[in-house]
């Protein structure tokens, strides 16, 4: 398990809200797992939540004075949770595959916290060896501080006919004394690892998919041109390994990295990996990343996605890179070089469209915003940016509006417009 407990990534800011007792209360909509309460209240206590609730119910639990001591909220004020993002490569003009020290990657972390993202977990990409070690060390120190949430590997065990914007030089073979020795690095902040099943040591016994489950990370499926029945393979695989682990594994579900993206396309004789995905993912045994930012997928393929495996299986994720939060223009994601035009980042491959879509430039509260404009209930699309992820982590004490949970909050106005951020009970942005 990883820890994510308030850090220096802060930067304190007035709150809105006053304190009674010790106690501060944040007034307006507020959205619960699977419900929204209109005129509701959040009362924190240092750093956990202690009560949720209707503003009339506050009194009769003991918090009418911290709740009346909030005021009336400004009009369209909405509290949400803080949002879980596992899948983020960077933002700010910083990436974390190409950071050489822990300050260059806090720049990114405060990025996204700034936009409401309270637990991140940092993304790497394919690499040599002694890249991936040298990165992992250093975003341990990170996750070691409770900076971020724990270190996802994005290869380099992938397919290269599936490379998207990753460098198919350094793919290799699957390899498990490499997954030890990068989850020694990572000191027990490794989370997930994105693999492909067709790829040979990845789904055999005593491979890759079973090694990262003996050493306490998640198997995720990714970056595949594998056929229906490989990834069934791989899924049955990572679901015997992780029941078997029982209680020590972080989650008892695979993922899939980015469905759809980077992947061998849905085809009605040919159903590949998407079709095992989205199956297996009816059923609990995976959870599916989205990044649904209006650039990697249609509205009207997340909108489906929700209504064929519901928001408990997905999880919404920016994919972000350096250029999340920045201008148009030019950004490295590893190796490959990166073009941002009209919000959209595409390898430079010279051609004046580019080439493949090389990550994102949006933070997850603008993931969330655009998966309510394709039709999601606000309480499903907030649970597929906290409660599922937070899942994922293994975390019980992050992802939802609930007394007893860490106090994380993202206060929003109109249209999902972040206004201030609370993290562990700290106002942060």
């Amino acid at each position: 398990m990883t820890s994510d407990a308030a850090s220096s990534v802060s930067v304190p800011t007035t709150s809105s809200s006053t304190s009674v007792a010790g106690r501060r209360a944040y007034r307006g909509r507020v959205v619960l797992p699977h419900d929204v309460l209109d005129d509701g209240a959040v009362v924190v206590d240092g750093t956990t939540i202690v009560w949720v609730g209707r503003v009339a119910e506050a009194a009769a639990a003991g918090h009418g004075e911290a709740v009346a001591a909030a005021g009336e909220p400004q009009p369209g004020t909405t509290i949400l949770p803080g949002l879980v993002d596992l899948h983020d490569h960077g933002g700010g003009g910083a990436s974390f595959p190409d950071a050489g020290d822990a300050d260059t990657a806090r720049v990114a972390v405060r990025e996204h916290l700034a936009h409401g993202t309270t637990s991140l977990v940092a993304s790497l990409v394919t690499a040599p060896r002694d890249v991936l070690l040298a990165r992992t060390a250093m975003l341990a120190d990170l996750a070691d501080a409770g900076e971020i949430a724990g270190i996802h590997l994005e290869g380099p065990f992938l397919s290269r006919d599936r490379c998207g914007a990753q460098n198919p030089a350094d793919m290799l073979a699957g390899d498990p004394k490499l997954v030890r020795a990068i989850a020694d690095a990572s000191r027990g902040h490794l989370v997930t690892m994105t693999v492909a099943p067709e790829i040979a040591g990845v789904q055999e016994p005593g491979g890759v998919i079973e090694t990262l489950v003996e050493v306490g990370a998640i198997p995720s499926l990714g970056h595949t041109d594998a056929h229906w029945s490989v990834t069934e393979g791989a899924i049955a695989v990572g679901s015997a390994a992780l029941d078997g682990a029982g209680a020590t594994a972080r989650s008892s579900r695979l993922t899939a990295t980015h469905l759809f993206n980077g992947m061998r396309p849905l085809h009605h004789r040919d159903p590949g990996p998407i079709a095992a995905c989205l199956e297996a993912a009816k059923r609990g045994k995976v959870v599916v990343e989205l990044v649904g930012d209006g650039t990697h997928l249609d509205p009207g393929t997340v909108a489906t996605v929700f209504e064929l495996v519901g928001a408990d299986a997905i999880a919404l994720v920016t994919d972000a890179m350096a250029a999340a939060g920045m201008p148009d223009g030019s950004y490295q994601l590893g190796p490959m070089a990166v073009v941002v035009a009209g919000g959209v980042a595409r390898l430079a491959d010279g051609s004046a469209e580019g080439g493949s879509i090389a990550g994102g430039t949006a933070h997850l509260i603008d993931v969330v915003r655009h998966t309510v404009a394709a039709g999601i209930p606000l309480p499903d699309a907030v649970r597929a940016a906290s409660l599922t992820p937070a899942g994922v982590l293994g975390r019980s004490d992050v992802g939802a509006l609930e007394a007893g949970r860490r106090a994380d909050l993202v206060v929003t106005g109109p249209d999902l417009a972040v206004r201030s951020v609370v993290r562990a009970g700290e106002t942060v942005a």
